[in-house]
């Protein structure tokens, strides 16, 4: 029975990936706040100028300021090439806008990865029949907090929702519900050897892809002479190994710098 509600699941997926407009312009459930949404302001005109898609902007502050902004084209897809070249087309944009006047940061231009953000309702149709984290504003179903598989959106507009079936749900709870992405916090597909498995697959019937790596998420490459500008990772489960090593060198001046 298992197996064969994981077949129905994948056709589900596959027959969902073949309906999802490629739209440049469909708007984000999700947005930023803060510096990060001034960003986000800065950044998403040029990359769409370039065919590109803003997925998100996040700002942390581990081992120095690092601006990390996610896109993608239409079709979900986005390689190496396309992260620099993205990269260096948004890069004097900042400079010139500065939206963290007197801060001092680091740009790193990613790929959304395997277990991506869902923060467009196309995420979530090619995301059918995947394993998912969601997270509402409210409570819905007495909680904020679901996982469980993709079952499909409903409806049009604001009045949209998602179709999820739990795996997470006591025995008291219902297993089928659905939630409004009007009043989505956050959502991620969750990195399961299912996921990786189709990932892969899409990788080898098309170009070389960072989204078809399961590294999570993807860096453009540095030059040779920039060793603390953002690169392509070894993996997810390498990155300890990574931030050793940084700490075990002289702390370099960030990437991007505040205009003056």
């Amino acid at each position: 029975m298992a197996g064969n509600e994981q077949q129905q699941r994948q056709a589900d997926q596959t027959q969902a990936s073949r309906e999802i407009p490629e739209d440049i312009d469909e708007p984000r459930l999700v947005v930023e706040t803060g510096p990060a949404a001034r960003v986000a302001r800065v950044c998403g005109p040029t990359l769409r100028d370039l065919g590109y898609r803003l997925v998100r902007v996040k700002i942390s502050s581990n081992q120095g300021a690092v601006v990390q902004v996610m896109a993608e084209k239409p079709d979900g897809t986005m390689t190496v090439d396309d992260c620099e070249k993205a990269s260096m087309a948004i890069s004097p944009v900042l400079d010139v806008e500065d939206p963290m006047p007197g801060q001092m940061y680091r740009l790193e231009m990613s790929s959304p990865g395997i277990d991506r953000p869902l923060v467009r309702v196309s995420d979530f149709l090619r995301g059918i029949g995947h394993e998912a984290r969601v997270q509402m504003l409210n409570l819905h179903y007495n909680r904020k907090r679901f996982r469980g598989w993709i079952e499909g959106v409903d409806g049009e507009g604001k009045d949209q929702a998602l179709r999820l079936r739990r795996i997470d749900a006591r025995a008291d709870e219902e297993t089928d519900v659905r939630l409004p992405l009007e009043d989505l916090d956050e959502a991620s597909l969750v990195l399961t050897e299912a996921l990786i498995r189709e990932s892969l697959r899409a990788a080898k019937a098309g170009p070389e892809d960072a989204s078809g790596e399961p590294d999570g998420e993807e860096a453009a490459p540095a030059p040779a002479d920039d060793p603390d500008a953002p690169r392509r990772g070894p993996g997810r489960f390498a990155s300890r190994n990574i931030a050793k090593a940084v700490k075990a060198r002289p702390v370099q001046p960030g990437a991007r710098r505040p205009a003056k």
